[in-house]
């Protein structure tokens, strides 16, 4: 699975892409920061088994911030956000929004699975699979797959009560943990890495240009 320092790179590209001209050390920090956040459930899954990648890693995280944040915006005649912290806190809020939606949950949910809908719907999906156009078959995905009209029991996983995702903190439910060997990855794959350099990499850059700037 994505690491935290990826999950957390991958949000600072976004971040430098989103914040425009809000951008400044703080913004980045609050934006990458929230990204790491979610891998907190992975200490809550020791103590409640089953809700790593589910108690954080769903939709709902992003979805009801998000529509708060839209009503607060578009529909009150006055926005809370930008009386006390203006548009500066406004871009932030958005970018951060963003950043856990594509940089973690999703990105999770397209490596091998998160708890979508948890806790009203208590199901981990799986949509890792490929995008691809062949000169027999037209364009296919492998992300959704559906068996009989539902979806297959590929992409559609167990519920907390059977599902473990290993980490470094919680390796395993089965034996003492001193068997286990502790593994807390960094970047796992050569693209993982790349995309790790580069998020940092884009950061530091953008974070010099901006106190140049200054």
């Amino acid at each position: 699975m994505p690491s935290t320092v990826v999950h957390v790179a991958f949000a600072g590209l976004i971040g430098v892409a989103l914040l425009g001209d809000e951008f400044d050390t703080r913004a980045i920090a609050i934006v990458m920061a929230c990204s790491a956040v979610l891998d907190l459930d992975t200490l809550i899954g020791i103590v409640v088994p089953g809700t790593h990648r589910a108690a954080f890693h769903n939709l709902w995280i992003v979805l009801v911030p998000a529509a708060v944040l839209l009503w607060d915006g578009a529909i009150r005649d006055r926005s809370i956000v930008r009386d006390r912290w203006g548009e500066y806190g406004h871009r932030i809020a958005w970018a951060s929004l963003a950043g856990l939606l594509f940089a973690h949950v999703l990105f999770d949910a397209f490596f091998n699975g998160v708890n979508l809908f948890w806790p009203v719907h208590d199901r981990f999906y799986d949509l890792s699979g490929s995008l691809l156009v062949t000169d027999q078959r037209g364009l296919v995905q492998t992300f959704v797959e559906l068996d009989a009209g539902t979806v297959a029991e590929s992409t559609a996983r167990g519920t907390t009560e059977n599902t473990h995702y290993r980490t470094g903190f919680d390796p395993t439910r089965d034996g003492p943990a001193t068997a286990v060997e502790r593994i807390f990855p960094i970047a796992a794959t050569g693209e993982r890495f790349v995309l790790t350099v580069a998020g940092f990499a884009t950061v530091l850059v953008r974070i010099v240009e901006d106190r140049r700037g200054d």
